[in-house]
């Protein structure tokens, strides 16, 4: 089959988009809702329409072999999709998701002006250094595509295999249709890319592969597991500016940045400028999720503060936005030298400068409206997870601290490295030295993503963290109670 010559395309900016993440299958079509409904149909419409996965095995093969656009209306007429279009009406919660989605807060000044990242991804044959950055490279760290912001035709020729995804110049088509999750780019009057900006959604978003891998309907508060943070950041020109911010040399910087890996950020790289734990490890923690956080008192692994204020501090500090924070914590040089020498808890600007403290209520209330996802129908055992709630509640102590719904602790739900059983160094990178309680919403869907468990991923399984605590707190439990209290945990 021929391909299509990218100058074909660039009315098409869109087949830029879905290059990017096509690399994994150009043969995937999109969803139509006509003829009988596969079992795939079926879910589709269920993620689209109401956000998330059919609620057991039932509410799939009920529906197999129906007209899809029967299914589609039955499910559009429902009282939970009724609900869930009232509540996106308010105009707070659209304003907070557009927020999460597509707002910058003005880093485009750090990413692009200052380090210059966008250069590297454009290419030198589009105004920027080395060869660019092709569809494939980006699909292969991570980045997603929003198949919602693709034009029919170019869904059409993506299926067809007519985009070549070796091409940078997709790429920037991609961009320019606000197609890929979490990034902008930014542009001159002829269409030249001149900066590039980061959203919320960038680490906390990621997408259902429903047209194809890396290519999706939005899955706005999970994390993003397989995104490298490190490598992207590492491709900017001038990580020279890192390297001064922290006061260290370039190859220190590039080191570090290389050790993270798939699904890992530090946050408190800017703070305390550690890069590697005693052990030699990454100091890097596992992207956590934005869903399932109403009720939820603190907000990262290490506490730090609630929603609001983590939203804040990130903004200002990690996504290099312009705003106003202020945390006097972050003065003790002792604990946070890079921090204290930056003054970044005192960070300050006019307030018509400001691009983030205006934005932080509706963001806020977005977020609280994610709830976590529902494990997939078949994903778990439920006759075993049924065994294993009592198990949980019993004899293993779970629901001591994991207390049902929020399953942590309602208040201040911090507890010390002992009481874990695991060493301290995240938690003597926080200003309370302990670690949080994590809320179990949605641990049956981040068990089918990549990373692990615990902050820094250290368990590769839920059966690892099973016999941690068993060892570790002298329960007793059978090798069947094991099995069954997984599975229960599956299915939160």
């Amino acid at each position: 089959m021929r391909r299509v010559p990218w100058l074909n395309l660039a009315s098409l900016l869109s087949i830029a988009i879905l290059v990017m993440t096509a690399t994994a299958t150009g043969n995937a079509a999109p969803f139509v809702a006509s003829g009988p409904c596969t079992r795939d149909d079926v879910i589709r419409i269920f993620r689209q329409t109401l956000g998330r996965d059919p609620e057991n095995e039932g509410a799939i093969s009920g529906r197999v072999g129906l007209p899809c656009d029967q299914v589609k209306e039955e499910i559009e007429t429902s009282p939970e999709a009724i609900f869930r279009r009232v509540i996106f009406a308010d105009p707070t919660l659209r304003l907070g998701q557009r927020i999460f989605r597509f707002d910058t807060f003005g880093d485009e000044a750090f990413w692009g002006d200052v380090l210059q990242l966008h250069k590297a991804i454009i290419g030198s044959k589009n105004g920027g250094v080395g060869g660019g950055v092709s569809p494939k490279t980006a699909l292969a760290v991570g980045l997603k595509v929003d198949v919602d912001a693709l034009p029919d035709s170019l869904r059409d020729a993506l299926a067809k295999g007519l985009v070549d995804l070796d091409d940078p110049s997709t790429t920037i088509a991609l961009l320019k249709l606000n197609a890929v999750v979490g990034v902008t780019a930014f542009t001159n009057p002829d269409g030249s890319v001149r900066s590039m900006g980061i959203q919320c959604a960038l680490c906390h978003s990621t997408v259902d592969n429903s047209f194809a891998p890396g290519i999706g309907h939005r899955l706005d508060g999970w994390p993003n597991r397989d995104l490298n943070v490190g490598a992207i950041v590492s491709l900017a020109p001038n990580l020279q500016a890192i390297a001064d911010f922290l006061g260290t040399d370039l190859d220190t910087v590039k080191k570090v940045l290389a050790a993270w890996g798939p699904g890992k950020f530090d946050a408190e790289l800017f703070l305390d400028g550690k890069g590697f734990r005693p052990d030699g490890k990454t100091a890097a923690t596992l992207i956590p999720p934005a869903y399932g956080l109403a009720g939820v008192n603190l907000h990262t692994y290490t506490g730090w503060g609630s929603v609001p204020y983590w939203n804040a501090f990130v903004a200002n500090l990690e996504m290099h936005g312009i705003g106003n924070f202020f945390d006097p914590r972050l003065d003790n040089a002792a604990k946070f030298p890079v921090a204290a020498r930056h003054q970044l808890g005192h960070t300050k600007v006019a307030l018509d400068r400001d691009q983030i403290t205006s934005k932080l209520a509706a963001l806020h209330f977005y977020q609280l409206a994610l709830a976590a996802p529902k494990p997939k129908p078949g994903s778990f055992d439920a006759a075993a997870a049924e065994r294993g709630r009592a198990v949980f509640i019993g004899k293993a102590g779970c629901a001591g601290c994991h207390i049902s719904p929020l399953y942590t602790e309602p208040g201040w739900n911090m507890h010390t490295p002992a009481e874990v059983g695991i060493d301290s160094f995240q938690a003597d990178r926080s200003p309370d030295g302990r670690y949080r309680t994590t809320p179990l919403g949605g641990l049956g869907t981040r068990a089918t993503q990549q990373g692990g468990f615990f902050h820094d991923g250290r368990f590769a399984t839920l059966l690892d963290v099973v016999n941690h605590y068993n060892s570790f707190q002298n329960l007793g439990l059978t090798d069947g109670e094991k099995r069954d209290l997984v599975e229960f945990l599956k299915s939160l």
